[in-house]
């Protein structure tokens, strides 16, 4: 079985990127975390943290100092990373056609023809690492993996980190495999090793030798016979998956922890949303609100669903009427926003549909707003996003809330998710410093509203109970915590 797929993955991307960038911290170790706080957690670790003191992902910021005194806290910077990350593709594309990337720092790339030969193949890695260092990323490397499918592809490039390049043929499967964990493999999370290990599949061994009925029982569907198929170098053709949502989602800064703030902000990033949907051409059939309040368990939900739309301004009306209800919530003194400010939003578009699936005559009634929505997309494709945006999102705008966010899964567009450079308040600041300083500040606005959140809830009255979750009450609100009866028939509720 010929080799069919070669798998760059970046070691300690971010990291690498900020090394890359700053010569002081090349060869020391550093982490990556959205606010320098001893209260977050290390978005991702360079080699050296990793190597020599454990450090990784998902380190509490406080245990990575205790591990090593010395380490290096740097400030995520979202758009340098996909900038760069741009300019790594256009390196590897060099050297051959890329597929798909599937994350920032990976990306996968399909052989053909001669280059199916391991002597071949084993070039095309070799020229990828060269090129590299020659355009002049020396501190950004890459492990490269080569196997007859993407799956044993991507598992090849974890096998020898950092720097790696490593090859597995038909032949050398499955033992090959065999000094791996189950959890070194794709797919293969806390939740199905534990899965696997009541089917009494202990070891990739045992993976390896289990049956495909075997398999199709552990994973409980046709993904167990895939999974087989995969050890075996088969190159399944990837399962066909349909987009589902498009969302965004905002811890609010303290000046922002309003009633009108977070509808600002929640305003903001429905547009953005909207905006995203029209760029992938998607209608959307139903719209998700979350807010979450500092002390409260209570949450303010709705989940609407309507003729599928993509209209920035018919979307923001369906938001204003269900904000009027959590507006009135004041009116009645069933909320106050002193006490209880919000902590949290997000908005989700649900039920998408491919444009082309639906007709012009279900979408004749928008055709005005459509055509507002896409003025204004080319304006701020032209001059920068939110160039030109609704004034019910001027808050948002002026305290520069909701920016681009740290890219993981996906590789954002900067012309979708990064605002025009902020205005230059006193003229003295350049673009640079201060796209620094509100990236900074919302990190630091997260840390601070949660912890708020976490202290308020510590002064709440004890003897409520554990908090358990249970389904939406009437108006809207999840509570969790301690269920009150039911209401008799005919008597009303407050929303608080």
């Amino acid at each position: 079985m010929t080799l069919r797929c070669l798998f760059v993955d970046f070691n300690s991307f971010f990291a690498s990127v900020e090394q890359h960038d700053n010569e002081a911290l090349r060869g020391r170790p550093l982490a990556v975390v959205p606010v320098v706080a001893a209260t977050t957690c290390c978005i991702a670790a360079s080699i050296e943290a990793k190597r020599d003191h454990g450090i990784g992902t998902g380190t509490p910021v406080w245990e990575a100092m205790e591990r090593c005194p010395d380490i290096v806290l740097v400030e995520a910077r979202p758009a340098r990373y996909v900038e760069i990350h741009h300019e790594l593709m256009a390196a590897i594309d060099d050297c051959i056609p890329k597929g798909h990337a599937e994350s920032i720092d990976e990306v996968p790339c399909y052989l053909i023809g001669s280059e199916r030969k391991r002597e071949n193949a084993e070039a095309i890695a070799r020229r990828i690492k060269q090129t590299l260092i020659d355009r002049g990323y020396p501190t950004i490397r890459c492990s490269i993996g080569i196997a007859p499918n993407r799956f044993l592809a991507k598992t090849a490039s974890d096998m020898v980190k950092p720097d790696g390049l490593t090859v597995l043929e038909q032949v050398d499967l499955p033992h090959a495999l065999h000094g791996l964990e189950l959890r070194d493999f794709c797919g293969i999370g806390p939740a199905m090793e534990h899965r696997l290990r009541a089917a009494g599949i202990d070891t990739v061994e045992q993976l390896c030798g289990a049956t495909r009925e075997h398999l199709r029982a552990a994973w409980g569907g046709i993904e167990g016979e895939r999974y087989w198929l995969q050890l075996r170098g088969f190159d399944v053709p990837e399962r066909a998956t349909r987009r589902g949502s498009v969302g965004h989602s905002h811890v609010l800064g303290p000046e922002l922890r309003t009633f009108e703030g977070a509808r600002a902000v929640l305003f903001k990033l429905l547009a953005k949303a909207a905006m995203r949907l029209r760029n992938d051409r998607f209608l959307a059939g139903g719209l998700s609100i979350r807010i979450r309040f500092v002390g409260l368990e209570k949450r303010f939900e709705r989940d609407l669903a309507f003729a599928p739309i993509d209209d920035t301004p018919a979307l923001l009306r369906l938001l204003a009427e269900q904000l009027s209800q959590l507006e009135g919530a004041i009116t009645r003194r069933r909320w106050n926003p002193r006490r209880n400010p919000p902590l949290s939003v997000a908005v989700t578009l649900v039920g998408l549909e491919p444009i082309g699936n639906v007709t012009d005559e279900l979408m004749a009634d928008r055709r005005r707003d459509r055509s507002m929505s896409r003025v204004v997309d080319s304006i701020n494709r032209k001059y920068g996003n939110n160039a030109v945006y609704f004034g019910a999102m001027q808050q948002a705008m002026a305290h520069d809330a909701a920016p681009m966010r740290i890219p993981f899964s996906k590789i954002p567009e900067t012309a979708l998710e990064q605002d025009v450079q902020p205005r230059k308040r006193g003229g003295a600041q350049s673009a640079e410093a201060m796209d620094e300083l509100y990236l900074r500040r919302e990190r630091q606005y997260k840390v601070l509203a949660e912890t708020a959140h976490r202290e308020a809830r510590k002064r709440k009255a004890p003897g409520t109970g554990e908090p358990q979750p249970f389904k939406a009450g009437a108006g809207g609100w999840n509570t969790t915590g301690k269920r009150k009866p039911e209401p008799e028939i005919g008597e009303t509720r407050p929303l608080f």
